[in-house]
């Protein structure tokens, strides 16, 4: 029965002049009525995307944590939240993108890591310039640019000794041949950046133009140091 329901609200949509892929996105987005940063907005939240992504739940009970700081803080003015798993292998999906404002899952995809911080999996991290790794934390988007890697988005790290040098290493997000899911499908793996998050060439562009201007990346690993002292996690 339900899913004649669907059908027929799809159909309904069309007739009226919707187009593909927004009718989906109506039909499946939610708000949170609850007050932001709230205890009850934050299980709210985790509700909402748990049943909508594959995300960890402890991974995403983190990002949403995290984003309320940055939101209180007033630095956010777009409220998307990126979240990257830097603990699954880079042959699976580990970057999502999340419309908070309206509950969606609007991107699920692959991203490298830096050349230094690992194999299949990043077991390494660090802020220092010339590392070649990749960095963990809470970060802001910044405007966007065109540069060697193409059209690319600079990011600002917020934790001081964990990702504050990300602007100065040129840490950003870019587009890369080297995360396309056929080159993933062929070695195994995504390639390797020198430590910015690289997603695939088709993607960069939707994905840059979605969280660029201050929205919220968030980029997890198990790190204890990281997890015990970082300011936007407690």
């Amino acid at each position: 029965m339900k899913k004649y329901r669907i059908l027929f609200l799809l159909s309904l949509l069309f007739s009226l002049g919707f187009s593909w892929p927004w009718p989906l996105s109506v039909l499946f987005s939610s708000s949170n009525t609850e007050t932001f940063g709230s205890n009850p907005w934050l299980q709210k939240e985790e509700q909402i995307f748990s049943s909508r992504t594959d995300i960890n739940s402890h991974v995403l009970h983190l990002s949403l944590v995290a984003y309320i700081h940055a939101k209180k803080k007033g630095l956010v003015q777009n409220p998307y939240l990126t979240v990257v798993d830097f603990s699954k292998p880079s042959n699976e999906k580990r970057l999502w993108v999340l419309d908070l404002n309206n509950g969606r899952e609007v991107f699920d995809t692959f991203v490298s890591h830096g050349k230094n911080s690992g194999g299949l999996v990043p077991t390494s991290f660090s802020n220092t310039s010339g590392s070649l790794k990749s960095s963990l934390g809470v970060y802001l988007t910044e405007d966007t640019y065109f540069g060697k890697d193409g059209y690319s988005l600079h990011l600002r790290g917020l934790e001081r000794g964990i990702n504050d040098n990300a602007y100065r290493r040129s840490v950003i997000i870019h587009g890369a041949w080297y995360v396309n899911p056929d080159t993933i499908r062929k070695y195994g793996q995504a390639g390797k950046s020198w430590g910015c998050l690289a997603v695939g060439s088709d993607l960069a562009k939707p994905i840059i133009n979605t969280i660029k201007d201050r929205s919220v990346v968030f980029a997890y690993y198990p790190d204890r140091n990281w997890l015990s002292h970082s300011q936007y996690l407690t």
